[in-house]
């Protein structure tokens, strides 16, 4: 179905949107390689760069999304955010393909159970970090 002249077009087909979570993508995958390459890439047992990255992650986005959606609609400047740092920054900057890549490493490897850990506990303690970010906004916002 086409799209008519007076109809906005949908926010994936908008050449700013696209631009803003490139942009946005660049600079989390700039950000996660430079944590990467500064921490060890996995102690003998544990990937703690990855593990860090995506908890740092979750409350940021958590923080993030709190926070504008308590301030209105998300249009205008605050949906851009939203796609720059949401969507872009935070969807580069966390890598949970690479917790699944280690944990498979960490099973080949002969370590099970530190896998089973550490894709549980990345699971949990994200979630766990997100909600802390979505609280932190909140209180922010009510002071």
């Amino acid at each position: 179905m086409p799209i008519l002249e007076n109809e906005p077009r949908p926010l994936h087909l908008q050449p700013v949107a696209l631009i803003l979570v490139f942009v946005g993508g660049v600079v989390g995958t700039l950000a996660r390689y430079a944590i990467e390459t500064a921490i060890p890439h996995r102690s003998p047992d544990w990937p703690i760069a990855t593990f860090a990255i995506n908890i740092v992650g979750a409350f940021v986005l958590g923080l993030l999304l709190e926070a504008l959606a308590r301030r209105g609609p998300d249009v205008g400047a605050r949906q851009r955010l939203r796609l720059l740092a949401g969507t872009g920054f935070c969807g580069a900057f966390t890598t949970y393909s690479t917790l699944a890549l280690e944990a498979v490493l960490l099973t080949r490897d002969g370590h099970s159970v530190t896998a089973l850990a550490y894709g549980a506990s990345s699971v949990i303690v994200g979630v766990l970090a997100a909600w802390a970010g979505i609280v932190v906004a909140a209180r922010r916002r009510a002071s």
